[in-house]
């Protein structure tokens, strides 16, 4: 299915009825169709032809989502970024991707030289020639995530695929009377299929945070009467305290996602607590979401929940076999909301799918009646609030500074965001500098989230046969030490 077709379809049945929220602007379906019209032919116009990329580098806007659904009508490729990005990792991805084109919000544009800054929208069709036609197969959007690599990895996936992963999030749960809440940001796979594009196929109404703000979600509640939303961990135990400290009305809320990680028990009860409403836990990746969900009304706290519908859910060990109930394994999948692969990356890709079977990285053990519980993962991703950090991204800016001659990023673990990244690293001999230093570089160079919280020195780096820094030896001193980690009290060690 196309989600465009979805589109037109309720600007049809629905013309009058409210589609999108952004601050004080809102679109009903028949304008939000006749824009998104427009900006297909208005990228076309520029040159632009069938699977080029477009980049799109803002926060959460009206014009950021036409621009998404302008680039899938047109059968171009959308390239969404995250705004906490900073110039060094929007040029890679502008390089690595091939975007023709980068559409900046206004207070982003300087980051991307050559960046066009986002204006108003078109309100005319450039020509009256049809549009081309576009298949559900065909590659429509590319969102970069963080893998093992140092590089973010662009994940591959179709209209058909964003479809059906939103159509399983939405089952049983989402109508077209819902009014939805989208706390996370267009650019990250949680916002398009938990949120946004669940809403689009029923038809109900969303509203859109311009950026995560714990205190003007509840307000967005209270001001709209938002019946279903949710966010990552991090974010949601932000809005529980939000709400504790200062109430709103959130008597309309009946739904309530969360998803990118796990969300603690404790957590979970507060929300029920406050909202009265349990959350119901997913969880999934960039590259295939949901891998598993709570079913509404047999929601298990602490559990990731059962398989969707229609996706076949394996846990296997090391040599590829099933374990027993109760052993815990790699969780494997086959869906039809499984990403296509990396962009120009078939290395990686067959390192994903292997035989029909996407892996996943993620340790889990399936209970007899059927739940899975998560209990880690195979790769060394740091996963902070919901947002994926790759290690030796954040190192390779480490080894940038002239004072570091080795470093090592793990992850800490937190009981509000999950991980924090810390990082370890042992100086050129006759070269000083501090902690401070090395965060400020970070600072220019990496987006806030990505940045360690704390650095520690080490005289010599543990290291694997192979002579590579040992992550994992890392963490064990981290966690052994984590008393003295957290006291503050020395930054060496």
């Amino acid at each position: 299915m196309l989600l465009n077709e979805v589109l037109t379809q309720h600007a049809q049945r629905h013309p009058a009825k409210v589609a999108v929220i952004a601050g004080d602007r809102q679109m009903t379906f028949a304008q939000l169709d006749d824009a998104v019209e427009c900006m297909a032919h208005s990228l076309l116009h520029r040159g632009l032809r069938h699977g080029d990329r477009i980049a799109i580098h803002s926060y959460n806007s009206i014009e950021m989502l036409v621009l998404i659904l302008g680039a899938f009508r047109a059968g171009l490729i959308a390239v969404p970024m995250n705004p906490r990005m900073k110039a060094p990792e929007v040029a890679y991805i502008l390089q690595h991707s091939g975007a023709r084109i980068c559409f900046s919000d206004p207070e982003l544009v300087a980051l991307a030289p050559g960046a066009e800054a986002i204006g108003a929208l078109p309100v005319a069709r450039q020509t009256s020639a049809p549009l081309p036609l576009v298949s559900p197969d065909d590659p429509a959007i590319l969102l970069y995530t963080s893998g093992t690599t140092a590089r973010p990895k662009g994940v591959i996936h179709t209209q058909r695929t964003l479809f059906e992963g939103s159509s399983r999030v939405l089952a049983g749960t989402l109508t077209a009377d819902d009014i939805v809440l989208a706390t996370t940001q267009l650019a990250h796979v949680s916002c398009l299929m938990c949120w946004y594009f669940p809403g689009l196929i029923q038809g109900a109404s969303v509203v859109m945070l311009r950026s995560f703000d714990p205190a003007a979600a509840l307000d967005l509640i209270d001001r709209h009467g938002c019946t279903y939303w949710g966010g990552l961990p991090a974010g949601l135990q932000q809005i529980v305290e939000e709400q504790f400290a200062h109430p709103r009305n959130v008597s309309t809320v009946r739904t309530i996602v969360s998803g990118g990680d796990s969300l603690p028990v404790a957590v979970q009860r507060r929300i029920l607590e406050l909202f009265h409403v349990e959350v119901r836990e997913l969880c999934g990746m960039t590259e295939v979401l949901p891998t598993a969900f709570n079913p509404p009304g047999a929601v298990r706290p602490g559990s990731i929940g059962t398989a969707p519908q229609g996706c076949s859910l394996r846990v296997i060990d090391a040599h590829g076999n099933d374990v027993e109930p109760g052993e815990v394994g790699e969780l494997v999948l086959r869906s039809p909301a499984s990403c296509l692969g990396y962009w120009n990356d078939p290395e990686a890709t067959a390192s994903l799918l292997r035989d029909e079977w996407l892996h996943t990285g993620d340790l889990v053990l399936c209970d007899e009646d059927g739940y899975y519980w998560f209990k880690g993962r195979l790769k060394q991703i740091i996963i902070r609030g919901g947002s994926n950090i790759s290690p030796q991204e954040v190192e390779e800016v480490l080894y940038q500074h002239p004072a570091v001659l080795e470093a090592g990023v793990v992850g800490l673990p937190d009981p509000k965001f999950g991980e924090l990244p810390v990082a370890f690293v042992s100086l050129r001999a006759g070269r000083c500098c501090s902690q401070d230093d090395l965060l400020t570089h970070a600072r220019r160079m990496l987006s806030d989230y990505k940045v360690p919280t704390k650095v520690y020195f080490l005289d010599g780096m543990p290291k694997g046969l192979t002579g590579k820094v040992d992550r994992r030896r890392l963490r064990d001193i981290l966690l052994a030490n984590a008393e003295l980690f957290e006291s503050e009290i020395v930054s060496r060690v």
